[in-house]
């Protein structure tokens, strides 16, 4: 989704302040720039303190000031919640789950298939969207919040998986029998009736699709929503939903409990939350590689609708970096800077994850870098926003896949998200920009010269022709260990490993083990100037070439005569298999080899030094120099333009300063 101008803004509760302060607060953001708060997302019980009663002065309140302030105002549906009186009304609203029945008091513990929570939130949402028409300010619509299934298990949702299994096999129990493998330990179902509680279930193909079914809850859930916002909203007026990631104390990796690409459908643009290390762990990383997700949902821009601003304990920025990473986010394609939140909260549990102002709620260091960048992205953001990407590279993610290796995990240190960053971070380090599809775009396919598949465990068949086709055409695969090796169904494929692929890497394996004091030796890597080496972590497949050239293979008094790494030339392609996980330093030397290949220009400039590069409004090639580092920092400038913050002419060839932590943006010419 185009936008007209950068958006700049943050969460704001008139609800949760210990005072009123509003018209300060609208004074202050005026001060800072900031154009746009999101509203109303989390307090049901203040609109409808008991059922039927409503309530709307905050909202009222929060919308009269920002309009008087010139601030654009989201609004956000309320439904993420419940109120008291829901639970105690209908306790089976709060959800049970694989762990049994949730209690009331956190957020995000409903069943979002029992029938009374959708009738309540039905009456909460159209209650809200009339008290809301009137205002002209308003731009656009939050879906809930971070929406996830919650892992119900309820009879609602059992009950509707039946129905779902019905449909997928025509009601064919016999089919279903075979596709799950469910003669195995008496699991085979023989009549519907009988169909068993699935929190109980020893079978990886019945419990997947449970999973995947959850996924689909969250789809449908989000798509209920949005027509009836729909009913409500003006022309103009976008819908969307703060998609998050998974979770290892930050923003890491594909969310596993939602299928994002079809959950987006019905919305006008896709809007993520992503937080992060800041201070001494700040990397970009996570901006970076949570941008190249948010860009492939809707395959457009995008809306940072969260981040941090002081944040977790820990994360206070050091003086520059919050602008470092507001400009990182506009690099990587979005169109906004959100922050969680204007005011730090004074009680519950999020007391400690500081917002804009800290606790005294006055100005302090962070609201003064805020108002840095609040007057830089008003007076740059025409060159700036609605910037279009394309990279010529992709990382071919699956939720399937992930799901795969939660049931038949590898190592409890190297899950499904940490091979697909493993991957994505050596490339970020490169300063090769990378672009995320998934299972579902194999049209898109040929955009890229190199196509990266990390652990696609579960593969159809179609992707796999499509794969082989891509290859075959020219193109320039690369696999990692646990490709191809399940169907849809988590059933595993009983021909050669990986299964229709084997012509493609030249080779094939049929046995695997935990790495245990092994290394990689013989690394032959053309393009490399250095010598490499590195230790296997984990996970090992003992690899039998045909056809492929062997990159590495394994030391090891037992395994040494077994590939480690291939490389191989399919028709007018090239496909390359990595059979373990090793040292970072080695994969960055592959894909430097792999790039070359392909075709790909390799930046002489590394991390800490990052380079992002996108076309403007304008036509113009714009190019982000991002010092993510204590140090200053040179840069040679690659092409003919102007440094839009330091506003100077500058020329291919020119060095520029990057200050700690610093930026610089050039516009060509």
């Amino acid at each position: 989704m185009k936008t007209d101008k950068l958006l700049f803004g943050a969460a704001y509760y008139d609800e949760y302040l210990p005072y009123d302060r509003i018209e300060t607060d609208m004074e202050l953001m005026e001060k800072a720039k900031i154009n746009v708060i999101r509203i109303a997302e989390s307090t049901w019980s203040t609109y409808e303190p008991q059922e039927g009663v409503f309530d709307f002065t905050h909202l009222h309140r929060m919308l009269t000031a920002s309009q008087r302030h010139n601030i654009q105002v989201i609004v956000g549906t309320p439904t993420y919640a419940v109120p008291t009186w829901l639970a105690a009304k209908y306790p089976d609203i709060i959800t049970q789950t694989h762990h049994g029945q949730e209690r009331y008091g956190h957020r995000q513990n409903m069943d979002i298939t029992h029938p009374m929570y959708l009738h309540h939130a039905e009456i909460i949402i159209r209650k809200m969207m009339e008290e809301v028409m009137p205002y002209s300010h308003i731009i656009g619509f939050q879906l809930d919040n971070e929406t996830k299934s919650y892992d119900t298990c309820s009879d609602y949702a059992q009950a509707q998986f039946v129905e779902y299994m019905k449909e997928i096999f025509h009601h064919d129990l016999e089919a279903l029998n075979h596709a799950c493998g469910l003669d195995y330990w008496s699991n085979r179902i023989n009549a519907w009736e009988d169909f068993p509680d699935i929190r109980g279930t020893i079978n990886a193909s019945l419990g997947a699709q449970y999973q995947k079914f959850q996924r689909k809850l969250v789809t449908d859930f989000l798509s209920w929503q949005c027509a009836i916002v729909k009913e409500y909203a003006r022309p103009g007026q976008f819908i969307t939903q703060n998609f998050d990631y998974d979770w290892r104390n930050y923003s890491f990796g594909l969310q596993p409990e939602v299928d994002q690409w079809e959950a987006a459908h019905e919305l006008t643009v896709a809007g993520f939350d992503i937080y992060h290390p800041s201070a001494q762990d700040l990397t970009g990383t996570e901006i970076s590689f949570g941008g190249a997700v948010a860009r492939s949902i809707k395959k457009d821009n995008y809306l940072i609708l969260e981040t941090e601003a002081q944040g977790n304990l820990g994360w206070l920025p050091y003086p520059s970096q919050l602008r470092l990473q507001a400009f990182s986010h506009l690099a990587s394609g979005s169109n906004s800077v959100m922050y969680w939140h204007w005011h730090s909260i004074h009680n519950a549990i999020e007391s400690y994850w500081k917002g804009i102002l800290s606790h005294n709620l006055r100005e302090n260091e962070t609201y003064r870098e805020v108002c840095q960048i609040g007057a830089e992205f008003a007076k740059y953001g025409a060159h700036l926003k609605n910037l279009k990407k394309k990279p010529s590279v992709a990382l071919l993610l699956s939720n399937e896949s992930l799901t795969g290796l939660q049931w038949f995990p590898i190592h409890e240190k190297l899950a499904y998200n940490d091979i697909v960053r493993w991957i994505y971070d050596a490339f970020y380090q490169l300063n090769i920009e990378c672009d995320i599809l998934n299972d579902g775009d194999i049209d898109l396919f040929d955009q890229y010269r190199l196509l990266v598949a990390p652990a696609l465990y579960s593969a159809s068949d179609t992707l796999i022709n499509a794969l082989r086709a891509y290859v075959g055409q020219g193109g320039h695969l690369l696999a990692t260990f646990k490709t191809a090796v399940s169907d849809p169904m988590l059933k595993i494929y009983a021909d050669d490993q990986p299964h229709g692929m084997t012509e493609v890497f030249g080779m094939t394996y049929d046995q695997f083990t935990n790495a245990v004091n092994v290394s990689l030796k013989d690394v032959v890597f053309p393009s490399s100037k250095k010598t490499v080496s590195g230790d296997v972590h984990y996970w090992m497949e003992l690899l039998q070439p045909t056809t492929a050239q062997v990159l590495a293979s394994y030391c090891h008094p037992h395994w040494g005569a077994y590939a480690a790494i291939t490389h191989n030339h399919y028709q007018k392609g090239s496909a390359t298999y990595l059979g373990c996980y090793f040292d970072a330093p080695l994969l960055k030397e592959l894909l430097c080899f792999l790039c070359q290949e392909a075709g790909i220009p390799l930046p002489i400039e590394q991390y800490p030094l990052i380079i992002k590069q996108g076309i403007n409004d304008l036509g113009k090639e714009v190019t982000y120099y991002l010092n993510y580092s204590d140090d200053v920092q040179t840069i040679t400038c690659h092409k003919n333009g102007y440094l839009l913050l330091q506003e100077a002419q500058v020329a291919e060839g020119d060095v520029i300063t990057l200050e700690k932590w610093g930026i610089a943006i050039v516009e060509g010419a």
